[in-house]
């Protein structure tokens, strides 16, 4: 663990000696975002905390299914919008800037790498910023489809529940009964859907060509809080690893693609990530 001075600077000399010529693409996971207040789904054994998150078929299938969806994620969106770029998320976007990365792709859907000044961000599992129309395919703010709902919901505002990854809150089921799901704001349809890539449900061939294509470009992978449990990321190491390339991890806890791993440094990454912009531009 990255706690001591002597860790610290041995895992920063690794870091510096593999991108100091080598334009390193950048993949963030939900670890990168906790110390901004967002929980992760995995503890450090790669094991899903909590209980299991909504399927992509579960909410497509019934509109009880998208009532509940919608109550819980009503209770947790707050937290997610005021929720404020840490200095990990700093680091990365001055490290972008002065031309030290050659990308960034992240699994995350809280936008704070733009928030924190990143540019071109591929997002591979969308953003809980936007909401889509399955029926019309528009797309809209998510402020927008708040406010609605709390108008609609005036009995859920003042309730609390405990926050949970992705937005999502663990609520008491007797709340989701009489919920009403927001509207379309042009359609007026109901099947509204957070603009993310649920479980179950396939990254979009546009977005997983850009990142496939990122990586072709990149001379290395530098994985920052991601245990790699979802196939989306997992490819992207193994498409590295195929070219013959490096990958290294700055994650605490296991990985699913440990073995591929040149280097993995269980380390805080807002402690090691400024320290390495802060190398990097001597």
């Amino acid at each position: 663990m990255l706690d001591t001075l002597d860790h610290q600077e041995n895992h920063l000399d690794t870091l510096y000696r593999a991108m100091a010529e080598r334009r390193f693409l950048v993949l963030t996971g939900a670890g990168i975002s906790t110390s901004s207040g967002i929980p992760d789904y995995r503890d450090s054994e790669g094991v899903r905390r909590g209980k299991a998150p909504m399927m992509y078929q579960e909410f497509l299938a019934t509109a009880q299914a998208r009532r509940r969806y919608w109550a819980r994620a009503m209770l947790g969106w707050p937290r997610v919008r005021i929720a404020q770029p840490n200095q990990a998320h700093l680091a990365l976007a001055t490290l972008q800037q002065r031309g030290r990365i050659s990308g960034l792709i992240t699994q995350n859907v809280d936008t704070l790498h733009d928030q924190a000044g990143s540019h071109d961000v591929i997002e591979l599992h969308g953003s809980l910023h936007r909401v889509l129309c399955l029926d019309c395919q528009q797309r809209s703010t998510r402020d927008v489809i708040q406010r609605q709902m709390e108008i609609d919901n005036p009995y859920l505002v003042q309730v609390h529940a405990v926050q949970a990854p992705d937005g999502d809150t663990l609520l008491d089921p007797t709340f989701e009964e009489r919920f009403q799901v927001p509207r379309c704001p042009h359609c007026n349809g109901e099947r509204l859907k957070p603009d993310v890539v649920f479980f179950g449900e396939n990254v979009a061939p546009a977005t997983a060509a850009r990142a496939m294509a990122a990586v072709e470009h990149a001379d290395g992978l530098l994985v920052v809080g991601s245990s790699l449990m979802a196939y989306s990321a997992f490819r992207l190491c193994k498409a590295m690893v195929e070219q013959g390339k490096s990958v290294i991890a700055i994650n605490l806890g296991k990985t699913r693609g440990d073995e591929l791993l040149q280097v993995k440094i269980e380390a805080s990454c807002e402690r090691l990530l400024p320290l390495l912009a802060e190398r990097l531009r001597q």
